[in-house]
């Protein structure tokens, strides 16, 4: 390099080109000010003011939810939280790096500006950020619903320059920032199409293109009727079966005598009596999602009635686990969870209020009345030693945590309980906060948790209660729970990433 070249010195051009953009940006709004918008007078501006504050997305949002399906619940609650990362930004950085005057109101009709003008500066966007990190959010959990919000998001943008409060590179700069939120908040929760279960080996089981051979037995009182007269329009062969809960047990014995594939529509109990009677009739199971939360259902990837007709037509099935627990004559099985102290408390407080306040309610107010309520913790001997535990929990395999959030099953062919304890001591309900916060794998003097295929407990006192999957029942004694790999041969949609080969007998 000469030493003659002064590295201080600007390179020539840089101003001229900044000069350039700022004048182009300039001369694009004054033409947009100026070009004539009949369709867009009625609409735009009322747009505009109807994002202030994130009020379009929160209402967006719900609206989205209120489709009752997974994928758009998920999606509604993905856009808002990409919003709220999207807003922190631009409000504590973006708006006090580069303070940028609005644009001049002179070239914009009257009938077009807005009547509070932002006091804010100009650059970036807030509106057009929010609007991006939304639809962007949205659809990258579900692309059709993105589909859907994708043009209200590009009006409300638009209509910052049409109501004259942004030049175009503040809502492109803004839009760009939105959509970079809505791709960290991806990195920090993935969405479930990320999320991708090892291979497995596909199970023999009956292909049912019109679904002759399938009994679906629908519990009346999940009030999702609907879904099984939905599964008959992609197989018109199959038969529904609709009973009352009382006659749920009865009528899956009856079904299980005539078919060769058994189904079952409601909760996870419902659900959990569905696979105890396919394991003892030797008969794969197809699982319609009818209940409140549907954990089995959806972490093997069946989220409504064409998930479940396309496996049952195609005769794509996998081999799961099942968790066993005994204690004397008290037996039975958990697809999902087990647990053992406040938890159990809390589910019949749940249902003894659920059908005079609701569901949703009624588990608030039995959190609140479990965990203020004056007790003791429950006694239970591990290992040798007596314990005094708040709560013990078993998953039927290994429960993740995406990101910050709480997890799902990626995996329900890993041969282990997850266990995990909160151990007795003072203020039982800061110990369960602090368990939750921590995640599943920390150890302290609150909480611990383990990974293994069996868990033998002693000393429980009579009456002591347990939950699983949604179900409660009085133990005492011994407990025992242990894993059954691959024991229950259950339907779901499989992608290519999880076939490995036809297993062999």
């Amino acid at each position: 390099m000469s030493p003659d070249v002064d590295l201080t010195v600007p390179l020539p051009g840089r101003h001229a080109l900044r000069d350039w953009l700022l004048s182009l940006d300039s001369r694009l709004f004054e033409a947009a000010a100026e070009r004539k918008w009949p369709a867009a007078q009625p609409v735009l501006p009322r747009l505009s003011r109807s994002a202030n504050h994130g009020v379009l997305w929160f209402a967006t949002a719900a609206a989205v939810a209120a489709s009752r399906t997974p994928r758009a619940r998920r999606a509604a609650a993905r856009g808002i939280a990409s919003l709220s990362l999207a807003s922190f930004a631009i409000n504590t950085v973006g708006k006090r790096t580069v303070r940028r005057h609005r644009p001049a109101l002179d070239p914009v009709p009257l009938s077009r500006q807005l009547k509070r003008q932002p006091i804010t500066t100009s650059f970036p966007s807030g509106h057009a950020a929010s609007a991006a990190a939304f639809a962007t959010g949205v659809a990258l959990e579900s692309p059709a619903w993105g589909a859907v919000v994708a043009p209200i998001a590009v009006s409300v943008a638009a209509s910052r320059v049409y109501t004259g409060v942004h030049f175009p590179s503040d809502v492109v700069a803004g839009a760009a920032l939105g959509a970079c939120a809505a791709f960290a908040v991806r990195g920090m929760v993935p969405t479930r199409g990320q999320i991708v279960p090892p291979a497995r080996a596909r199970a023999e089981v009956p292909a049912l293109p019109d679904g002759e051979g399938l009994v679906m037995v629908v519990n009346a009182a999940s009030g999702t009727s609907d879904r099984a007269d939905a599964l008959t329009d992609f197989l018109p062969g199959a038969e529904v079966v609709v009973c009352e809960p009382a006659d749920i047990h009865v009528e899956l014995e009856k079904a299980a005598a005539r078919a060769r594939v058994l189904g079952v529509c409601g909760g996870d109990g419902t659900v959990n009596a569905g696979a105890a009677v396919a394991l003892r009739h030797g008969l794969p199971l197809a699982v319609l999602p009818g209940g409140t939360l549907n954990h089995f259902a959806y972490d093997l990837g069946v989220e409504g009635p064409r998930d479940l007709s396309k496996a049952v037509k195609q005769g794509d099935a996998v081999r799961v686990d099942v968790g066993r627990f005994r204690s004397g004559a008290t037996r039975g099985i958990f697809l999902n969870t087990l647990s053992l102290g406040v938890y159990p408390e809390l589910v019949r407080e749940r249902e003894h209020w659920a059908p005079r306040i609701g569901g949703w309610s009624a588990g608030v107010l039995a959190a609140l009345r479990v965990l203020r309520a004056d007790r003791h913790p429950l006694e239970a001997e591990v290992g040798g030693r007596t314990r005094p535990l708040w709560l013990l929990f078993a998953g039927n395999g290994t429960y993740h945590r995406m990101g910050i959030a709480s997890g799902r099953r990626v995996d329900l062919t890993d041969g282990r309980l997850d266990i995990r304890i909160v151990h007795g001591g003072r203020r039982p309900a800061l110990r369960l906060l602090a368990a939750a916060v921590a995640g599943p794998f920390t150890r302290s003097p609150a909480h611990a948790a383990a990974q293994v295929h069996r868990l033998r407990l002693s000393g429980l006192a009579p009456g002591t209660l347990l939950a699983f999957d949604g179900e409660v029942t009085d133990v005492e004694g011994d407990l025992t729970l242990e894993e059954q790999p691959e024991a229950l041969t259950v339907y779901r949609p499989l992608t290519e990433s999880l076939i490995t080969r036809q297993s062999i007998s």
